[in-house]
């Protein structure tokens, strides 16, 4: 479902995903969240990650296409990160985005 939600990603966007990995967990250490944006870089050049936490977008879903939603909108929202957007920024271009059906 997450590679789903990346191929749906608009193809300006995706063509400029450079060295980042998207990977699943089941959940954060840190709490509840749908999902985490890490930069790599450093000395040896790591890729950037995105991790997506299985559980609470299982817990917050009624069914399939809810949940496909649900990461739909997570992946979306941890690459405007990779992109360098903060957290208010994100949340002002989510609603832009939910106006304009993604």
């Amino acid at each position: 479902m997450v590679t789903q939600a990346v191929e749906k990603l608009p193809v300006g966007f995706r063509k400029r995903l450079r060295n980042v990995a998207f990977v699943t967990e089941p959940e954060s250490a840190e709490g509840d969240l749908l999902g985490l944006y890490e930069g790599g870089g450093g000395a040896f050049h790591l890729p950037d990650k995105i991790t997506i936490y299985q559980r609470p977008h299982e817990q917050s879903s009624r069914n399939l296409r809810q949940l496909q939603k649900l990461i739909d909108e997570t992946v979306w929202h941890e690459v405007a990160h990779y992109f360098g957007l903060n957290e208010s920024e994100v949340l002002r271009a989510e609603r832009r985005r939910a106006r304009s059906s993604f």
